[in-house]
């Protein structure tokens, strides 16, 4: 008899369940739909996570880069390292200030920005770090607030990728002036669309406030140039449901992460992804190098019913609107020619993780 087909896994599943839903309807039924007291709330829930003083909503994790670059004073005229290896954004959100993203070279190992290479690309125009905990993993932040310090630069940490993260029990978003945060759909909590400005210092975060918001806290009462980058009632519900779970979830990705090791640790095809001492990587991507034949890993991936995908293809440096710099970054290259990221979100099931590595080990000699 014909065997039954296998569900596809695909590379990511966002979650929206009936709390999720239930939540949004009771926002509307309110009538409170922007900015009001779901968001409060969720800015409170948030700051725990992130372990400030101060968290503030946004639209969207690209906003919330946008407007902590705009409210540290960071301009035209100014330059600021960021990885190259990162989405666009990172360095988009550089660009919508009026600053010049500077690229530097990315750690081997974690993927994040390496701070030698942001150390030789400091000058008299650098006015702030901007390190990116891609794929979950931290950056090495001990070194670069050394270098900030040393240099008087604002760090502002892209966390986007990395809810709970954290270094020696130090969550992310909290060692820098500023952490934004993303809660797009297939990040590892969600509000639809999302972001959050994570910060310990109260003027910083009433800027931020203020530039959210038309420039003004009382209506009509415009204190500086802003704009609308609010976050919703709707939105906000959605995520103080997803944060109830988000260690949970978090929790599924590690032991998902630590299945894949094990069965990956001696396989020659691919190289499973080290995690640093005294990180707590929370897994947003399973990202493995693939050291040859990455085109036609995926394909055999696919036919064997898993899902995967490449972030990212085409680094930043690389990219149209960039391109100019000529930057030489051969770790960065290196890694967009090899990444290969595999299922780890939550909803995985042990036949789901069977499956994965049996497609994953089953690539060696195939390539």
């Amino acid at each position: 008899m014909p065997q039954p087909t296998r569900e596809f896994i695909p590379a990511a599943k966002p979650h929206i369940g009936e709390d999720e839903i239930e939540a949004a309807v009771a926002v509307l039924r309110s009538g409170m739909v922007v900015q009001g007291p779901e968001v409060a709330a969720f800015e409170d829930a948030f700051a725990k996570v992130a372990a400030t003083a101060h968290c503030v909503a946004v639209n969207s994790g690209t906003s919330a880069l946008q407007l902590a670059l705009t409210a540290m004073g960071v301009g035209p005229g100014d330059e600021v390292v960021v990885p190259s290896f990162s989405f666009a954004a990172s360095a988009n959100a550089v660009r919508l200030v009026g600053a010049d993203p500077v690229f530097a070279d990315i750690e081997p190992d974690s993927f994040c920005i390496d701070p030698d290479s942001v150390a030789a690309l400091i000058g008299p125009r650098t006015a702030a770090i901007m390190p990116v905990h891609l794929y979950g993993h931290p950056a090495d932040m001990a070194r670069l607030t050394a270098l900030a310090e040393r240099h008087s630069l604002a760090v502002l940490e892209d966390a986007c990728q990395a809810h709970g993260a954290q270094i020696d029990g130090k969550p992310v978003g909290s060692f820098g002036a500023a952490g934004a945060f993303s809660f797009y759909p297939t990040k590892n909590m969600h509000a639809l669309e999302g972001g959050m400005v994570s910060t310990d210092d109260a003027r910083l975060a009433r800027t931020l406030r203020l530039l959210r918001n038309q420039g003004m806290e009382q209506r009509y009462a415009n204190e500086i140039v802003g704009a609308n980058m609010r976050m919703t009632d709707v939105a906000a519900a959605i995520g103080r449901v997803q944060l109830t779970r988000l260690e949970e979830w978090t929790e599924a990705r590690r032991a998902a992460a630590a299945r894949f090791d094990s069965a990956f640790a001696d396989a020659a095809a691919v190289t499973a992804p080290p995690v640093a001492a005294g990180v707590r990587h929370v897994y947003h991507q399973y990202t493995i190098r693939v050291h040859s034949g990455r085109d036609r890993a995926q394909e055999l991936l696919r036919e064997a019913g898993v899902g995967s995908a490449v972030y990212y293809p085409t680094p930043i440096h690389r990219l149209a609107p960039y391109a100019a710099g000529g930057a030489d970054l051969p770790e960065t290259d290196r890694a967009a020619a090899e990444v290969l990221s595999v299922p780890v979100h939550p909803s995985l099931t042990g036949d789901d993780l069977d499956r994965i590595v049996e497609a994953v080990t089953g690539l060696e000699g195939r390539l």
